[in-house]
């Protein structure tokens, strides 16, 4: 019989594997950076949509650190950069959208105790 020697075979397919560098790009790395930049571009609509994005990106982030840190030699270093830019900006994000809900807040409140003060009663008495 015939003997195989396993190590001279190619490695088995994967997804995102780099035959160069044998090397993967972080997961969810393109992700965490595309949900970081719509957390910062959309906080103006009232900060709910930003800070939901915001908080998926940080935690697709934390994910992708983690997997990093076990074992750097296996990513790639680009896709380590837009991680880490990508978690920037779901921060930056997060802080603006949450500005953002507290000032919607204070001008409801403001807007209720203005209304409040009003004398309603004398309106209907002419």
């Amino acid at each position: 019989m015939e003997e195989t020697n396993f190590t001279n075979q190619n490695p088995p397919p994967s997804q995102n594997f780099n035959p160069q560098f044998g090397q993967m790009p972080l997961p969810n790395s393109g992700a965490v950076l595309t949900l970081g930049i719509i957390s910062i571009a959309l906080c103006w609509c009232y900060g709910v949509v930003a800070l939901t994005c915001g908080i998926i990106a940080l935690v697709l982030a934390n994910k992708s650190l983690v997997l990093y840190k076990a074992n750097p030699n296996n990513y790639t270093l680009s896709s380590y950069n837009n991680l880490k830019a990508g978690r920037v900006c779901s921060i930056i994000g997060l802080c603006l959208s949450a500005l953002m809900v507290l000032y919607v807040i204070v001008v409801f409140a403001f807007i209720g105790a203005a209304f409040s003060a009003m004398p309603w009663d004398m309106m209907g008495r002419h």
